[in-house]
Order: C-alpha cells, then structure tokens, then sequence
C-alpha cells in the first residue's frame, strides 16, 4: 500500500504514526497517511516563515505569472487529480474534475493579483499632503479542510494567501490526503519556492498544534459547525485572523408556478450528487401549495432512477459514502425518522456489496423537531416539508439555525425578489439549485454556518489574508519646514 508523507518546506517528511486510507468504493483500505504531531507542525511553519520573508518581498508581477503556470498545470493534470479523489472520496470522475475546474477558476482570479491588490491614492488630501493606502501580507497562514472536497476546497484558500504573498501550511482530511502532494508538486513545477506552500497530514492533534502555533497569523477553516466554532474560539483566543465555516441545512423552495419537471431535476441533482456529501447539497425541499404531491411523485421516480456504484464506473451515477461510520450514521438518521412518523418514499438503505453505500433516500411528512430535519445529515438523504405560503415557507428557512445556502423555483420574478431580500442566509439561488459563486465574488454563509467576519476566496479572501496599512506624506520644497510643528492635533489645511 501507498504511504503518504508530509510535504515540508518542499521535501517529503515522514511520521512515527499512521492512519489507514480506505477505498470506499471497495470498503477496504488502499494505503497509509502519516499524521503529524506538534514536531511535524513546527518544521512546517518554521519552513513556512523562512520562505515567507523573502516570498513577501517578491513583486507582483512574478507571483502573477507562478500563478499563470499553476494555473496551466492544474489543467494537464485534471484527469490525474480527479482519479485521486475518486479513489479516496468515492465521487464519480466527472463530479471530481468539476470540483478541480471550480477551483481552478480561485487560480484564475488570483492570476490577476497585481490589479487586486492596487492601492488608494489621494492627491493634496492638505496643503502639499498626499495620502495613500496599500495592504500587506500576514505571514503564515493555515488552511484546515474536510474530506469531500479534497482539491477544490483548499484552492478556495491557499492560491489567494500565496498570492498576496503570505506562506502556507495546509492540512488535508486524513481520509483524502493523496490530491494534497500532488498539488504541492505543481505549485514545485510552477516555480513556487520550497517553504511557501507544505502540507501536513494529521487528525485533531494536528490541527489543534497548527491553530494555537504562536508562528500562524491566520487560520482558514471548512467542516462541521461544531468543530468550526472550535476552531474559531481557539485560534482567535491565540489572537488569530480566523474565518471558520461551518455546517449546512440548505433549503430549496418550489412555488406552484414553477416548472417541476426541471424543478425535480436540479434538485435531484443537488440532493444526490457526491451521494449528498457536499455542504451545497440541497438536503430540504419545502413544497408549497399545489406544488407538494406532483413534485414528490417526480422526485421520487428520480431518485430510484440513479445508479449507484463506484466512481470510476462511467455509467455510475452517486458513488459511495466516504467511511462505514458515515453510512451507519446516514442509515442511523433514516431509522429514526421512520419510527418518528416520517414517510419513507424511498430507501436506499441495506445496498449490497463490500463498499460504503448507501442509496438515495427520499423522507416525506418529516417532524421539524427530528435529528433528521435537525442536523447536518452528510449524505443521500432529501427531505420534503410543505408549506401553504412563500412567507411560510421564508420563515421555515429562517428559522433554522445554519445558513449555507438555499435555492428557490419559480417563474415569478417578484416572488423570487421577495425571497432572495427576506432569506436568512448567505448564497441564494433563483432556479438554480446550488449557488456557488463564481471565484471573483466570495463564498460564506450566515448564522452557524459561519463564524467570523469574511467570506472564502474572491475580494473577501484578499482582505482576509492582506492587512491594510495607510499612509500620510508630505514633501517640503525647502530643505527644510518652515516655522515650527504644531502641537495641537492636525487637521487639513
């Protein structure tokens, strides 16, 4: 089996402990990640500083053009990556080359860095006073990421921390740490200097040496919402930059005008796609008026449609769950609804075969009070509520404490105006089921999806990683001032 190391200041680091990297479609392990301690951790920010000081002092220009070629590698090797995440995370190929192509898009935003980062200037702010501001790179920034993006993801953080001329310490899901080496070879071929991009692997231990290290100046987060505010309380009480995102119940709201046969399609897609495993996926349809029953029986004949099966199977549809925990935890979520009164319309529980599978579920007449309505379930599981009125249905959202994202269908302009301004929640969508930015705006949710104050890559990801820093000045004619400072405070002239 395949061993997989840490990559530090650009060199292959190994570890005294191990953890066993699972195929999930095969259900059995296929190699091993070393996983880091707190000595692993000190190299890499250590690396990481040093790379830092000169990296810092790189112009615009040359970071450009690492990016340029990072940019062109990450599409020659797509094929290579997406193989690597279908063999660790279990999604199907073309779902794992769309996740490099969006991140991709990140690299192509930060190619235009020189533009980003120009500054203000003001001319004759007083009397021979100009002023002008420009914004500086932190330092060592980490990044902290899940399993079910295992490139995407940490692209929403480290090509913008790089660019604005911080260095970085990553630090993959243990479960998917393959695509992570890989990335950090073609930043190497790039021409990005040893030390300003590593990578360590590790579990809890591991983060929690790399948020509290006195050597990071920011911590960039995605998981659950609990472990996020942990992970926000602990690194700013270690006086840290953090932005923490957390966990996700989105919400898709279908009006009676809208037109349910591709209503039914997207949101088929959204719930069922990398078997549910995505904090974008819709997991809540909230069915209003006449809507409810014709959209249930469409939903319903789609998902006993999908097939399921491993990932690199090109008729596959929804490949497996990540671990034999997630699929007990998914069927766990299942068994209770049931036996609290939900429908069960259809059951993906009990799949055959040695993988983690569970297939698409589809729970009607769902209690609000349920752990399944409750909780982030992870996985292939599509709940239906049904509402009376779009303000029933806005209130619903509203009254659930994440706010990820949500997605409304309708062909009435007004009504989807209405529920984009009244929703509680950070990225919307109008007949389109998963909202996810495009890389030059910013991706961040509301309420317990997220904690702290900035959101993930575009102009909110430069602020997060840059500090601003303003300054006044004044150029006499003489050689020197004339008469004497004064003493009370200065005010424009």
């Amino acid at each position: 089996m395949s061993l997989i190391q840490h990559r530090i200041g650009g060199v292959p680091v190994g570890g005294g402990r191990t953890l066993p990297v699972h195929d999930p479609a095969a259900g059995a392990p296929a190699g091993e990640v070393v996983l880091g301690r707190a000595a692993e951790v000190e190299a890499a920010v250590t690396a990481a500083a040093r790379a830092f000081a000169t990296w810092q002092e790189v112009s615009l220009s040359r970071r450009a053009r690492v990016m340029f070629a990072f940019r062109d590698l990450l599409e020659r090797h797509e094929d290579e990556l997406a193989r690597l995440v279908t063999a660790e995370h279990g999604k199907v190929l073309d779902d794992a080359r769309g996740e490099i192509v969006r991140g991709r898009e990140v690299v192509e935003f930060a190619c235009g860095i020189p533009q980003v980062l120009k500054g203000e200037y003001s001319d004759q702010v007083s009397s021979g006073v100009d002023a002008f501001s420009f914004r500086q790179p932190l330092g060592v920034c980490a990044g902290i990421v899940p399993f079910n993006f295992p490139v995407m993801v940490p692209l929403w953080m480290h090509p913008i921390a790089i660019a604005c001329g911080n260095a970085f310490v990553l630090k993959p899901s243990e479960r998917v740490p393959s695509a992570s080496g890989l990335i950090a070879d073609l930043y190497a071929e790039a021409g990005l200097p040893d030390g300003v991009f590593n990578v360590v692997h590790g579990d809890r231990e591991t983060a929690d040496a790399l948020i509290t290290h006195p050597g990071v100046a920011a911590v960039s987060f995605v998981g659950s919402t609990p472990v996020a505010r942990h992970v926000h309380a602990t690194a700013t009480a270690a006086g840290k930059r953090v932005q923490a995102l957390g966990g996700a119940k989105n919400h898709a709201v279908v009006l009676p005008d809208a037109d349910l046969e591709q209503a039914a399609d997207q949101i088929t897609a959204a719930a069922y796609g990398s078997a549910g495993q995505r904090c974008m996926a819709i997991s809540v349809v909230v069915a209003v008026g006449a809507a409810a029953d014709p959209l249930v029986d469409r939903l319903a004949e789609r998902a006993r449609a999908i097939k399921v099966g491993p990932g690199t199977d090109p008729a596959t549809e929804m490949g497996p769950l990540i671990s034999r925990d997630a699929r007990a935890r998914v069927a766990g979520h299942v068994d209770a609804a049931e036996k609290a009164g939900a429908k069960v319309v259809v059951d993906g529980r009990g799949l055959p075969g040695p993988g983690f599978y569970v297939g698409p579920c589809l729970l009607d007449e769902v209690g609000l009070g349920t752990a399944a309505y409750q909780e982030e379930i992870f996985g292939p599981v599509l709940i239906v509520l049904r509402a009376e009125t779009l303000e029933e249905a806005i209130a619903l959202v509203n009254a659930n404490p994440h706010g990820n994202g949500t997605a409304i269908f309708t062909s009435s302009g007004e009504a989807a105006r209405r529920y984009q301004r009244a929703v509680h929640v950070g990225m919307v969508g109008v007949n389109v089921p998963v909202p996810v930015p495009m890389a030059f705006y910013s991706f961040g949710g509301w309420k317990a999806s997220l904690f702290g104050d900035t959101h993930v890559h575009g102009p909110e990801g430069v602020r997060f990683y840059t500090r601003a820093k303003a300054v006044t000045t004044r150029w006499p004619r003489e050689t020197a001032l004339s008469g004497a400072g004064a003493m009370a405070f200065p005010t424009a002239t």
